[in-house]
């Protein structure tokens, strides 16, 4: 029996049999055109071999993990490519598993650990994706210039042990998810475990991180990741390790949260993630109405650690307390768990906890704001039922934000953001956000508010470098598709259509079904004379908001200078949206 050491590469169509059913004939020819175009020529170029082909995927073998692991790459770039523009035909795409190990060798065919561990590896990559072993990982990491994500440890299908796997990251995301390191005192405040025994009480331990990350990140000299970004570790296995180097920071802190009657306690520790040492740890106990007290001693505690020498006045200055009533401040945790859901039930759950903060606490700035937001979000997505009387209210709610706002930078922020989107008010609007980034340089959704502000106003290069702060600051947002949507319209307004096209595209990829994401694809795609893509979008964005107009766009894309607005009319009357 000959036996050798080899890459194996399993690769296989995702949804292969809901493809056939749809359109069998279809889907076999275009399978069979993407094959002999795309994928057999990729595994020649680097030195592979096809030894077994099945209905939907295949297996070959590599010489090297480094080979293997860049025609994987190729191929699903090929893939993405040939995907590009489609947004209603059946999308092929592949999933990629990649291991390196013995094999048996038999005529032309290959049997063992090898093949069975690459074709599970397949099974548990995204579509589009591909997932290596550790082996392949160490191999390859040093010498192609792609970015190995750990997943975790995973029982993969008839494999007894768990197997680390990797996710490889061949297309800028790799970049994404190892920004450089700032030149300051960078930390991120990981989801607190809730050790409580009801469940419910999530929504209470994410609001005491919140409100840690909030008080840090208003200090100046200190580099602090956005909410969205940390919170996109919540549930998983945490290695902080590799946090640090996906997120760029030097400190993470993590910690819990029990809370049991009236009595609360928050344990926290921070970790230098080049070390893994800790810096400090503790434990703090309370009744349920010194939770502020409690989130400030954690707060200062925390900035000690991360810069012994800070002034006890910068210290004060991290310590703010939103509102003296506890069961307002509830409310409002409440509210932002909803918010942060992004779907219309939450949304209408969060305006009305919003709404009954606000009636136990009417000077609960953020609160105002937040609710004002909803109504934003509200009228991005197409939820609004009433239009104008909804506006109405957002306008008066952000108002009276703006009014109690002080030195609340969530507040203004937010405020300026509805009053320049939902009332038009770009100067005032852009005065409240300036304000709240003047207080809290490391907001990074004043930078997104900001962004969006200055394409209103005419100023496409003030939005991208302002655009480019809050993307640095929440490198994996899962709200990535605002930043991105954002970046296309201050493209747009700079006259620079490809680039447009290319990151409508992009938030189109992360939300087919976000409303501005939609519009600007299609302007931009007519205006280049990519049509047939025109209309396909327009189709889609009609669903979406089937009462959208040329004659209302302006509620939804309140821009000022008329050339701006005129070239995003020209744009989607030639896509096909009517008067």
């Amino acid at each position: 029996m000959e036996r050798r050491l080899a890459a194996i590469l399993a690769a296989d169509v995702v949804g292969y049999s809901r493809l056939m059913e749809r359109d069998e004939a279809g889907t076999f020819q275009r399978l069979r055109q993407r094959r002999m175009q795309l994928v057999e020529p990729a595994i020649a170029r680097h030195r592979g071999r096809i030894f077994k082909l099945m209905g939907d995927g295949l297996l070959a073998e590599f010489g090297s993990a480094v080979d293997a692991v860049e025609c994987a790459a190729a191929i699903q770039q090929a893939m993405e490519d040939a995907n590009r523009g489609m947004t209603d035909e059946p999308r092929i795409e592949w999933r990629i598993g990649v291991h390196v190990g013995d094999v048996i060798v038999e005529g032309e065919d290959r049997h063992g650990e090898a093949v069975n561990m690459a074709a599970r590896l397949q099974e548990v990559a995204e579509p589009n994706g591909i997932c290596v072993s550790q082996r392949v990982a160490d191999l390859a990491r040093q010498k192609v210039p792609f970015g190995f994500e750990l997943r975790g440890e995973e029982r993969l299908k008839n494999i007894a042990e768990l197997v680390a796997v990797y996710s490889v990251r061949p297309d800028g995301s790799a970049a994404r998810s190892a920004p450089p390191l700032p030149d300051k005192p960078s930390v991120a405040v990981l989801p607190f475990q809730n050790l409580s025994n009801d469940p419910e009480q999530d929504y209470f331990a994410d609001g005491v991180v919140e409100e840690i990350t909030m008080a840090l990140s208003r200090l100046r000299w200190l580099f602090v990741i956005a909410r969205n970004s940390s919170f996109t570790y919540k549930g998983r296995p945490t290695d902080v390790k590799q946090i640090g180097r996906e997120l760029g920071v030097r400190y993470v802190l993590e910690g819990s949260v029990r809370k049991a009657g009236g009595r609360v306690r928050i344990a926290g520790q921070l970790i230098d993630v080049a070390t893994g040492a800790h810096l400090w740890a503790d434990r703090f106990d309370g009744s349920v109405e010194d939770i502020f007290d409690l989130q400030d001693q954690v707060t200062a505690r925390v900035v000690g650690a991360i810069a012994p020498r800070l002034e006890k006045a910068e210290i004060e200055r991290a310590k703010r307390k939103p509102t003296d009533s506890l069961d307002a401040y509830d409310y409002y945790l409440r509210g932002m768990s909803g918010l942060h859901l992004w779907t219309k039930a939450g949304n209408e759950e969060a305006l009305t906890m919003f709404g009954r903060a606000i009636e136990l606490d009417r000077s609960f700035a953020a609160a105002y704001a937040m609710a004002a937001r909803c109504y934003a979000q509200r009228r991005g997505r197409g939820w609004m039922m009433d239009a104008e009387g909804e506006a109405a209210e957002a306008q008066r709610l952000a108002q009276r934000a703006a009014e109690l706002g002080g030195d609340d930078a969530v507040a203004l922020a937010t405020s300026g953001f509805v009053l320049a989107y939902i009332a038009g008010d770009l100067d005032n609007g852009v005065a409240l956000i300036d304000r709240a980034l003047q207080l809290n340089p490391n907001l990074a959704f004043g930078w997104l508010y900001s962004g969006f502000v200055r394409v209103w106003r005419g100023e496409p290069e003030i939005a991208l470098d302002h655009l480019r702060r809050a993307m640095r600051l929440s490198p994996q947002d899962p709200q990535l598709v605002q930043m991105q949507t954002a970046t296309a319209y201050a493209y747009f307004g700079a006259g620079h259509y490809e680039e447009t096209l290319r990151w409508a595209e992009k938030a189109f990829a992360e939300h087919p079904g976000h409303l501005p994401a939609n519009v600007i694809l299609a302007a931009s795609s007519a205006l280049i004379g990519r049509l047939d893509l025109a209309s396909k979008v327009m189709t889609r964005l009609r669903g979406l908001d089937p009462g959208l107009r040329l004659s209302n766009l302006k509620h939804l894309v309140p821009v000022r200078r008329p050339e701006d607005f005129n070239s995003l009319v020209e744009g989607l009357r030639k896509a096909g949206l009517p008067e």
